[in-house]
């Protein structure tokens, strides 16, 4: 089986330790050579100047390229479209444009009077400008506000066609889930890559969490084996195997690259990038 290529998510941090961990993370994951590394924006754009701050400081001092996330909330066309013409003047010339989510207790996505209304209009715009490559996002299981399974492959074409050229999924559990949405796409005219995102899962309740908040579905088993797990002391063991084991089948199943989402928790994806195959280039891991 050969390697696939891979790509990893990081989140800009909000205090000194978090500062520590996301730099300590970089340098882990950097001598395995990612295709591309993305930087999160908060609920609502909170982290819009660390974001910027993190993403310039991974181009300028890492042999990686860099991807920074932009997205609609609370911000006018204009102020949207001068931090991305900033990151490409900075040489950053990778967007991953996204809705985003809404600040916390809003109720639900309110475009800005004088912003953009929705992901399309934002691709389409920065499209045009004709600086970046744009990454978007895509879903396996139901996004929340989808209507049914076709909608939102209806609205990745829609992305896509606005100038996306690659759309990674929010993460999943069951790799048949995948491939269905996959096919679904290629029935419906998308032939851009869809990169599956992968969650190793560092804390079961946490990811709980976060899966009940994005739609993932959760097989019944995963509850169970995790607390199986956890009491016996074997958590960390189990997540790296059921990673590893998801990401082998979807290498058998014809995808070709894999995207992480880190958490700025190294230890788990770099495990399970090595049971891929993956090794490490050690004249990066002192690049800094």
């Amino acid at each position: 089986m050969p390697a696939p290529k891979v790509s990893f998510e990081f989140f800009p941090p909000q205090s000194l330790d978090a500062s520590f961990r996301l730099w300590e993370t970089v340098q882990a994951l950097a001598p395995l050579k990612p295709e591309f590394v993305s930087v999160t924006y908060g609920a609502g754009g909170t982290t819009r100047k660390l974001t910027h701050e993190a993403v310039e400081t991974i181009h300028n001092h890492y042999q990686m390229p860099v991807a920074a996330h932009l997205t609609c909330v609370d911000a006018t066309r204009e102020d949207t479209l001068k931090i991305a013409h900033s990151y490409a003047d900075a040489g950053v010339s990778q967007l991953v444009a996204l809705r985003g989510d809404p600040p916390k207790g809003s109720g639900g996505f309110c475009a800005h009077p004088e912003g953009f209304a929705n992901s399309v209009e934002l691709i389409e715009a920065l499209a045009e400008t004709g600086r970046f490559t744009l990454r978007v996002g895509a879903y396996p299981d139901r996004h929340p506000e989808a209507r049914d399974d076709q909608a939102d492959v209806a609205y990745l074409k829609r992305k896509i066609e606005a100038g996306a050229t690659s759309a990674i999924t929010q993460f999943f559990f069951d790799v048949e889930t995948f491939f269905r949405f996959r096919d679904r796409c290629v029935k419906a005219g998308i032939d851009a890559p869809i990169i599956p995102g992968i969650l190793p899962i560092d804390n079961w309740a946490k990811v709980a969490k976060f899966a009940a908040g994005c739609g993932a579905v959760i097989p019944a088993e995963l509850h169970e084996s995790f607390a199986r797990a956890e009491r016996d002391g074997r958590a960390d063991l189990l997540s790296t195997s059921l990673c590893a084991e998801m990401c082998s089948d979807l290498i058998d199943g014809g995808v070709e690259e894999l995207h992480f989402y880190t958490l700025n928790k190294p230890r788990l994806t770099r495990d399970v990038c090595h049971a891929l195959g993956i090794t490490p280039d050690v004249s990066l891991q002192k690049v800094a």
